[in-house]
């Protein structure tokens, strides 16, 4: 099987990462813009880290075999710096428009305080004006509350239901956001949140209709092969192929391929790793590595560079 994972923060990851998950199936993934695990104090931080986005950590994942997106946004843990917050939103024209970026996020709230209400809204008014679909954060504490808050700014900002995924959901929260046409997108992070039997057991229950799961794998404990693994243990527990293949790929290239920017022949008809590559004069490899170069459409046919 083929996976997408649609929310997965590589620049945290290491290169074993992408080899593995290339070796798993993953053959997709998008990496939403977040927090770095400390608040940045500079506009040019947060300028620098959309173009890595954009630029680097594209090349690298191609350097392995994968298509990498983001979508460029400001997170809500740092939007309660408004000084800077107003400086970052005047950036993000700049970027939301660019080659591979699927949507505005990841946003919405974490506190739920008045500074996040208010960049949330205006990013939401710049999703709607660019027609880009909209990945939402929703809050690891009230976390029901601020689900429903949400998705009721978003309504009430003229959104489509359709173009906006709603992340991080539970029991708590799954039927709510089905209920209103939404997306839901589930983490399985190791020990927490969403591990992957809960998550077999709310496919059971709900069905593969507009529901996705992603590993948000980041610089903490967390599992950037989540999404194969889930859909190893739905198949055993007798979770159909097709679901599995709905919630682990097929919806995930629906929602976000509406961006226009994300389309399956990106990965079916990719052009041949190339590990000699270089951008901007860097390679992934260090002194006395071999590039892996493919030579034809398998790629296990490969020559070696010397």
């Amino acid at each position: 099987m083929l996976f997408i994972d649609p929310h997965v923060h590589m620049t945290s990851r290491t290169t074993d990462d992408y080899e593995a998950m290339r070796k798993a199936g993953i053959v997709a993934m998008i990496e939403p813009a977040f927090w770095m695990g400390q608040p940045r104090t500079e506009a040019g931080t947060f300028k620098d880290y959309y173009s890595h986005l954009i630029g680097f950590e594209r090349f690298r994942a191609s350097q392995f075999g994968i298509k990498h997106y983001c979508t460029i946004g400001l997170n809500s843990k740092e939007a309660n710096n408004e000084p800077l917050a107003e400086e970052v939103m005047e950036l993000l024209p700049l970027f939301v428009l660019k080659e591979g970026v699927v949507g505005v996020g990841e946003i919405g709230y974490d506190d739920q305080t008045p500074a996040e209400d208010k960049y949330y809204r205006l990013q939401l008014d710049l999703a709607k004006e660019v027609n880009l679909p909209v990945q939402i954060h929703t809050p690891h504490r009230d976390k029901r509350k601020g689900t429903l808050r949400s998705m009721e700014v978003a309504l009430e900002h003229g959104l489509d239901p359709a173009m906006v995924i709603v992340d991080h959901n539970n029991e708590e929260t799954v039927k709510d956001v089905l209920d209103r046409g939404f997306w839901a997108a589930f983490t399985i992070y190791p020990h927490t949140k969403m591990g992957n039997e809960r998550m077999t057991e709310i496919v059971r229950q709900y069905g593969h209709e507009r529901i996705m799961i992603n590993s948000a794998a980041d610089w903490g404990i967390s599992d950037p092969l989540a999404v194969p693994k889930t859909a190893e243990l739905m198949l055993e527990r007798g979770i159909s192929e097709e679901s599995v293949r709905m919630v682990t790929y097929q919806n995930a290239l629906a929602a976000f391929g509406q961006s226009g920017q994300m389309q399956e022949s990106d990965w079916l008809a990719a052009s041949p790793i190339d590990q000699s590559l270089k951008f901007s004069g860097n390679s992934i490899l260090r002194g006395g590595q071999t590039p892996r170069v493919e030579t034809g459409e398998n790629e296990n046919d490969s020559r070696i560079i010397r």
